[in-house]
Parts: C-alpha cells; sequence; structure tokens
C-alpha cells in the first residue's frame, strides 16, 4: 500500500468498503424487522460518512451534543435526536436550530421541560431518558410516579411535543457473553413496554426507542421496538468484537502507528500512540492484563489481525508499548509502521480528528481537520 509510505505520525485508516457494508447491513436488519433507524452519528461525526447513510436511504439521526446536531443540520439533515440529556444553557441555541429542523430532545426533570415550554418559540419533540439497568443517566424504570409526572408536564406544553421513551442498555459494554447481551436486550424491552403501558391512553403512542451496538448486531429479532439508535457498528472495534459484536473482518478502522523504539530483549516496541491517540479505553487481555488494542499488520489491501499475544499493553500521553511475538520482534526496526486495532472506535475518531481512506482520501470530522 503507498499510502503507507506518505503516513508520518499516528493515523487513523479507514476501509470505506466495510464501513458501507455495516451500514448496509444495518439498515437491511431494520427494514428485516421493521423499525425506523435512527443510527447514532457520535461515533464517526463526519459530514462524508453522513452521506453514506444517506446513500443507503437513512433519513433520521442522533447526535450527542447540540454542536453536532448543528453540524449536521448544515449538510441537510433535518430530522435529529439530540439523545443527551437537554442542557438548558444551550436553550437560545435550542430554539434556533428547532426552527430550521425537527429536533427532539432527550428529558429526565420537569423543571427542564417548564423552562424549554416558556423560553422556546419553536417547537421540538419530547423524549423521556428511562435508566433499564446502565445507571447512567435517566428516570428509573420501576419509578411509575416520576415517569408519569414527566409524561403528563411534557403532554401539557405548549412547545414540546412528546414521542416516546429511549433508553440504553450500555450494561451490554460489560457483558461476557452473547446470550447475556441477549438477556439484557429483552430486559430492557420489557421494562420500556411496561412503563409505556402504564403511561399510554388511546391518544398517545408511545414509542420505544433503544441504541446500542451490541443488541443491535446480535439479536435478530427486533420487534417490540418502533426505532434503534446504534452508532459504533459503522466503524466497529476490539471491544465490539470481544462482545460478539461483529468478526473481525468487519472492524473498518485501524491506528496506522510509527514505531520509534525496539526492544527485542523484552519483545516490546515503543510506538507514537499513546493516550491522546487511543484514549485510555481497555479491556482485559487473555492473560487478564489490560489491552488498549490488538495489533494488525498492514497490508497491500489494507490490514490483517495477527491474533494471539500481540497487543498494545500500555499508553501514557504519546507513547504506546506493544507487545510482540519473539519472532516479529527481529523484523521490526524504528520507521516501520505498527497497526493497532483500537478498543473503542468512538474515542480514538474522536480524538484523531480525521480519517485516511485505503485510496488515500481524507475524510474531515467535526472536531477537527485530519493533518497527514
Amino acid at each position: 500500500m503507498k499510502l503507507l509510505n506518505k503516513i508520518t505520525e499516528p493515523t487513523l485508516l479507514l476501509d470505506k468498503g466495510k464501513c458501507i457494508l455495516n451500514i448496509r447491513r444495518m439498515v437491511q436488519k431494520a427494514k428485516r424487522n421493521n423499525v425506523h433507524f435512527r443510527p447514532h452519528f457520535k461515533t464517526h461525526q463526519s459530514v462524508e460518512i453522513g452521506e453514506w447513510f444517506r446513500q443507503e436511504g437513512v433519513l433520521s439521526i442522533s447526535v450527542s451534543s447540540l454542536k453536532m446536531a448543528k453540524y449536521f443540520a448544515e449538510s441537510g439533515w433535518d430530522d435529529i435526536t439530540l439523545a443527551f440529556p437537554v442542557n438548558i444553557r444551550e436553550a437560545s441555541q435550542i430554539n434556533e436550530l428547532a426552527g430550521k429542523i425537527n429536533l427532539n430532545l432527550l428529558f429526565i426533570h420537569p423543571e427542564t421541560v417548564e423552562f424549554l415550554d416558556l423560553f422556546l418559540e419553536n417547537q421540538v419533540g419530547g423524549l423521556i431518558k428511562i435508566d433499564t439497568g446502565y445507571h447512567r443517566s435517566g428516570i428509573p424504570a420501576s419509578d411509575n410516579k416520576k415517569v408519569s409526572k414527566l409524561w403528563k408536564i411534557i403532554r401539557n406544553s405548549g412547545n414540546i411535543r412528546f414521542k416516546g421513551l429511549l433508553a440504553h442498555t450500555g450494561q451490554n459494554y460489560h457483558a461476557s457473553s452473547k446470550k447475556e447481551v441477549v438477556a439484557n436486550y429483552y430486559n430492557t424491552l420489557d421494562q420500556l413496554q411496561e412503563v409505556a403501558g402504564n403511561i399510554s391512553n388511546d391518544q398517545d403512542k408511545i414509542m420505544i426507542s433503544i441504541g446500542d451496538t451490541p443488541s443491535c448486531s446480535i439479536v435478530d429479532d427486533l420487534s417490540g421496538v418502533d426505532e434503534i439508535r446504534p452508532g459504533n457498528f459503522v466503524f466497529y472495534d476490539l471491544m465490539q468484537y470481544k462482545l460478539g459484536s461483529c468478526r473481525p473482518d468487519q472492524v473498518a478502522v485501524v491506528m496506522a502507528c510509527p514505531v520509534v523504539s525496539v526492544r527485542k530483549e523484552r519483545n516490546e516496541v515503543v510506538i507514537w500512540g499513546g493516550a491522546v491517540h487511543f484514549s485510555k479505553e481497555q479491556i482485559l487481555h487473555e492473560n487478564k492484563i489490560p489491552s488498549y488494542g490488538q495489533v494488525a499488520e498492514l497490508t497491500k489491501e489494507g490490514w490483517k489481525w495477527t491474533g494471539g499475544d500481540e497487543f498494545l499493553a500500555s499508553v501514557s500521553q504519546e507513547h504506546g508499548i506493544v507487545k510482540l511475538a519473539p519472532e516479529k520482534i527481529t523484523k521490526i526496526k524504528p520507521g516501520d509502521l505498527l497497526g493497532i486495532i483500537p478498543v473503542h472506535s468512538c474515542l480514538t475518531a474522536n480524538l484523531m480528528k480525521g480519517y485516511l481512506t485505503l485510496d488515500g482520501k481524507k475524510i474531515d470530522h467535526l472536531s477537527g481537520t485530519l493533518e497527514v
């Protein structure tokens, strides 16, 4: 791959073909299950990659910040859910954007609804965030009193249209098996359906929206939900592979990192590629020590996983220490490039601020412009 000769610094490589196939598979799965597909764009945060979704027929999206919502609205996306609890300090910007697109907001507290209802001049959609076991944010599914109170306040507001219930089964990222992922999904679904049943009446259709890549990738039958919002599936990563969400050949990104030092006596190399590139997200390697990424061999066609015990064993700010097999260490020298599959592609993409496709095209990211 001649492209590799031009790389001088840590670079996030993107296989466009794999990425489009990942998008297409999820679009088709949503159609088979007759559920609305609202992919979460927080993973890629790219207008150009967003167009790949649009080419597959996607018309509505989720984002994780108002800044991200404005970024995609400027490129023609006009049905956006801000899947993050409302920040009322951004009320003016919310009102401005709501005057241009169909904007859905996420509510947990009555005070937020009441404040925005008085402040807004343009209507927004309102979703109630339900905590079904992740315990990060939302009203506990078991708290019927709080959910009912918030639902009534939203329904009685003038500028907020009640849309439904939203949950994120984030506990799946700590699952130990596909079976556990499936169990978590159905547990979330059961809780949301019970909540909907407690507050529904003849006038309201209570939409149920769920969103996590493990569930949407592993569970075959998604009937019972109205909308899915996976995001990480567009690239996948080492964590998703370990969870069983994808095959190695479906992971669409890899980090190319320069080797700066070789320590043959320890079967280690030092790369330029640390926490500011990968983050400090980790999983436990097979020998129960932390891994910050899996070694992949960069090839003319892209990359292939080496497997085994070759992994990114530690990261500081700029440095990364990689454990290599004894037979591999003798072939590595300073100046070579080493491929690393990231643990969490969302964080790595956000830190790297752009992508380089295998045919040498730079693709920008919301947080910056790639320099190559």
